[in-house]
């Protein structure tokens, strides 16, 4: 799945994203209805790391400079632009689906942005997993204290045990899910929403 796929995927099972639009010609920026400041990113399945390769603007303020994003990103990769509304927020965090092939699907929790290269402080279970194991993974990460209130970072932690919940629950509804990455996942006073997403699906005859 592209980035608008799964991100459309995931709020149909009631996961919050930041309103957005893709954008296939310079023309329907006109009638873009969204909140500044937003964000433009390259559309496409092929891509996955969008900032390595110049994929991604950041902090557009007005029509015109959507419109220069458009037009460099389009320019470089021939794909549709994704256009959102920058979300911002206290704490990051990552979710994500592994399959192996001993204990098949596993969710993973951890700190998100530059922590999660730095510290890799990150924890698993193995799906389908209940609310007492949705809470025993936040207890599980050594970064928990920002989650709870650290130096006045308000958060809501129901909002994470929610999501950690729901992605469980997306796995279970689709086994032929191999791989999600969503990171980074923005915690709010109120919510957990998820700013980049990646699905990797089964290729059809594999097991």
């Amino acid at each position: 799945m592209n980035e608008y796929e799964a991100k459309k995927f995931l709020s149909s099972y009631g996961i919050s994203i930041p309103r957005g639009y893709v954008i296939s010609s310079e023309g329907e920026i006109d009638k873009l209805s969204l909140n500044y400041p937003i964000v433009a990113k390259v559309l496409s399945e092929e891509i996955l790391h969008k900032s390595d390769v110049g994929g991604v603007i950041l902090n557009i303020t007005s029509k015109r400079e959507a419109k220069e994003a458009f037009k460099k990103i389009h320019g470089k990769f021939h794909t549709p632009v994704l256009f959102e509304e920058m979300v911002r927020g206290e704490v990051e965090v990552i979710v994500g689906v592994i399959k192996d092939q001993t204990f098949g699907h596993a969710l993973m929790f951890g700190l998100g942005g530059i922590f999660t290269e730095i510290y890799r402080d990150v924890t698993f279970r193995v799906i389908p997993i209940a609310k007492k194991d949705a809470e025993a993974m936040i207890e599980d990460i050594r970064g928990k204290k920002i989650l709870e209130g650290y130096r006045g970072i308000k958060v809501n932690r129901e909002s994470v045990v929610d999501l950690l919940l729901k992605i469980s629950k997306v796995v279970e509804d689709n086994p032929n899910i191999i791989g999600m990455d969503l990171n980074p996942v923005i915690l709010t006073h109120d919510d957990a929403i998820v700013l980049d997403a990646k699905i990797i699906l089964e290729k059809s005859g594999e097991s």
